[in-house]
């Protein structure tokens, strides 16, 4: 999923309203369990309840100003896109498995297909990063590809150092040294509560979209960042409020799309022939 242009290029002031609203109206209607969107009253007393101001968002005659038109607009496309486009796509652990086989008899792989965690009878393949493997060799044209990387993110100039990243992503094309995308995958299909596991691997993402977003001002160079989660019952049922997040870091430019559960079927080859593209300008 690509963001809404609408709200890319909001200043960081945006993003800190959206938070403490949030935070303050929480995230979901507990009567429907729906992503919730806030009135612009609500807006005003969560925001006075804390004893921060509200002028910037109703008026002294109560009339909504043009930044709170702006943010009663996201806080509607985020509720919409979550409970009408996101949950429908977020697998369980079933419905991955019939994909992944699926995949695998139709494409053949020669990518690493990993293993889960999981011990006993819940011992697998990770058929949410195997579904990703398999998709982004299907589409590659032969480029490579490091499914696991086992070092840092290194961009170089000179042929030296220039910026390392701060943690190990979880692929790199075509390779860590100069890519041009890197991604998160976060599939949590036997998770029985959002955890801080779960939640720390959104704080991962963002902190690596941080780090690139340093380096394309500063250094005027883009890498690509995306992120894939999957697991309907941890993301839907249990970490709603970390959905939200996660729209809300898509919006700030920290990562350039947000794959959720099958639309990396839908999506994900496009992508790659997009990174295939690049390949070839950067070798002509």
């Amino acid at each position: 999923m690509k963001p809404d242009k609408r709200f890319l290029n909001q200043r960081k002031h945006f993003w800190a309203n959206v938070r403490t609203i949030s935070q303050q109206v929480g995230y979901t209607a507990r009567t429907t369990g729906q992503i919730k969107v806030p009135t612009l009253q609500e807006m005003k007393e969560a925001l006075e309840r804390i004893g921060l101001s509200s002028i910037h968002i109703l008026n002294r005659s109560n009339r909504p100003t043009k930044f709170g038109k702006t943010l009663l607009a996201y806080f509607e496309y985020r509720a919409d896109v979550l409970n009408r486009y996101v949950e429908s796509r977020l697998m369980e652990a079933e419905q991955a498995r019939r994909l992944f086989e699926k995949l695998s008899a139709d494409l053949c792989p020669q990518c690493p297909i990993p293993m889960n965690k999981q011990k006993g009878e819940k011992k697998a393949p990770a058929y949410f990063t195997a579904i990703i493997n398999m998709l982004i060799e299907a589409n590659a044209e032969g480029f490579p590809c490091d499914y696991d990387p086992r070092e840092l993110t290194t961009v170089t100039r000179d042929g030296a150092p220039l910026r390392t990243l701060a943690r190990r992503v979880d692929g790199a094309f075509l390779s860590t040294v100069n890519p041009i995308a890197v991604w998160e995958i976060k599939e949590y299909y036997y998770t029985t509560s959002f955890g801080s596991r779960v939640a720390d691997g959104v704080y991962e993402s963002l902190l690596d979209g941080m780090e690139l977003e340093e380096l394309r001002e500063h250094e005027k160079i883009d890498v690509r960042h995306y992120l894939m989660v999957d697991a309907h019952y941890t993301w839907w049922d249990c970490g709603r409020s970390y959905l939200c997040r996660i729209i809300d870091m898509l919006h700030m430019g920290y990562v350039d799309e947000v794959l959720f559960g099958y639309e990396v079927v839908e999506r994900l080859p496009s992508i790659v022939k997009e990174w295939v593209s690049t390949a070839r300008g950067r070798n002509g």
